[in-house]
């Protein structure tokens, strides 16, 4: 059985100095993709159960579906709960099986982050559950704007809540289609400088692919969230699956012919954060 903490993974990420990926989940197929990826390249990964994800498949047939790979998986497997917005989110996660939970405070005022925060990490904890936590705001591509994280909030969040990992906005925003941004590493540094807990970034799939690899090598950053990325590679493997034979109607057979394009795709999202020893 490969299912392990979130935790296990970022400590090893940061002493060895690579990063793991959070990859966003919708379904059984993109799923098994990813651990089979993940297979491939040697690597852990991180299978996150996002709202979109949650409002299509309840909590615990999805802990069900993630512990079944790890299960069988030659490589750890983190079972995770993506924005948990509430408490009671991050507890029916916990009792699904998940093995790290994620709670999402970043719209409230800081003191109230901070106790929430503080109280889920303790649930979390007391249940040998990982726990992440996210200090200012991470915007949304055509959507809500960012609140960039204060360095000496993220000192004053990281101490007080006892979060394993602490997502960050620097200039990252959720659901971006290209890879023209990028992130402030002038304030990621400063918060580097205030705290050791392993940093976090949302919206991966809009940092450009060189940054990543070198954030992954070279600072406090150990995990990446990558969602739209791979979902627009789902997406176009789905479509040319669809349109090369009209007269099929039946989805697996449909399905089956994404695994291989999501897998190679995959692959190469999970090479970008591997230690520069392993390529």
């Amino acid at each position: 059985m490969s299912l392990v903490t979130l935790s296990e993974v970022l400590r090893t990420a940061l002493r060895d100095g690579h990063a793991v990926a959070g990859l966003v989940t919708l379904g059984w197929e993109d799923m098994r993709a990813y651990v089979a990826a993940a297979e491939a390249e040697n690597c852990p990964v991180i299978l996150q159960a996002g709202p979109s994800c949650r409002d299509h498949t309840p909590l615990p047939v999805l802990g069900a579906m993630f512990r079944n790979l790890a299960e069988a998986a030659s490589v750890p497997v983190v079972a995770h709960l993506d924005h948990g917005y509430t408490s009671e989110d991050c507890r029916i996660a916990i009792d699904s099986g998940f093995t790290s939970v994620m709670f999402d405070g970043s719209r409230k005022p800081l003191a109230e982050n901070i106790d929430e925060t503080a109280a889920i990490a303790e649930m979390a904890h007391a249940a040998g559950v990982s726990c992440e936590g996210e200090i200012g705001f991470v915007g949304y591509s055509g959507g809500e704007g960012s609140a960039g994280t204060d360095p000496d909030e993220a000192a004053q969040f990281a101490r007080e809540t006892g979060v394993d990992a602490m997502a960050i906005s620097v200039g990252n925003v959720h659901l971006q289609q290209d890879k023209q941004g990028g992130l402030d590493e002038a304030r990621i540094r400063a918060i580097e400088a205030v705290t050791e807990v392993p940093l976090v970034i949302h919206g991966g799939s809009g940092v450009p692919f060189e940054q990543r690899t070198r954030l992954a090598r070279g600072s406090k950053i150990c995990k990446f969230n990558i969602g739209t990325e791979l979902r627009m590679a789902f997406g176009a493997a789905l479509r040319e699956a669809v349109n090369r034979d009209p007269d099929r109607f039946d989805r697996v057979q449909i399905l089956k012919d994404t695994h291989e394009p999501l897998v190679a795709a995959t692959r190469n999202v999970l090479r970008g954060f591997k230690g520069g020893t392993d390529g």
